[in-house]
């Protein structure tokens, strides 16, 4: 087995929470939040997670950049269709203006004690380059990305060495 093979497979068994970034680092808003608060996010980030408030931290739902096309048209321009008309109410013209009205409340989650390999499998399932982190009782406590592992894959290759350790650390051989 190569090297890459080797350390590729202890990537797969580290834990989530052994790769996530903090959470300080995250773009998080409240459901209250104004929708100029999460477009001022948005601009330099791909979403912005919604969380009831910020001493529960319970995960509401998701702000993605690319349905801020919603936000920014008005609502005569969306198609109604009989089941599918909360595209219209998410417009800043049809009366949004908090990040509970503009958010997609069903969002994938992943538990921080699942496995990289668990992420990746998900992603890939699902089709979503993003996963939000939460705790046994629906907190937000994270975010994984598909970038985020990439990352630290190679950051793993650039340490490099023949073992490879659970900690995400390697220890060069001789």
């Amino acid at each position: 087995m190569s090297e890459i093979e080797r350390a590729l497979q202890t990537f797969h068994s580290f834990k989530i929470r052994q790769v996530m970034p903090p959470l300080a680092s995250m773009p998080v808003v409240t459901v209250d939040s104004s929708v100029i608060d999460v477009l001022k996010l948005l601009k330099t980030r791909h979403h912005v997670w919604v969380v009831n408030n910020r001493v529960d931290m319970k995960l509401e739902g998701v702000v993605r950049y690319l349905n801020i096309i919603d936000v920014l048209l008005p609502p005569n321009i969306h198609k109604a269709r009989f089941g599918n008309i909360s595209h219209l109410f998410k417009s800043i013209l049809g009366g949004a203006d908090r990040a509970e009205h503009v958010m997609e409340r069903n969002v994938l989650t992943i538990n921080e004690d699942a496995t990289v390999l668990d992420a990746l499998a998900k992603m890939k399932k699902y089709k979503v380059p993003l996963l939000a982190i939460v705790d046994q009782k629906g907190r937000l406590v994270g975010e994984i990305s598909l970038r985020i592992l990439v990352n630290e894959f190679i950051r793993l290759m650039r340490i490099g060495g023949a073992r490879w350790s659970q900690s995400g650390y390697s220890s060069h051989s001789e």
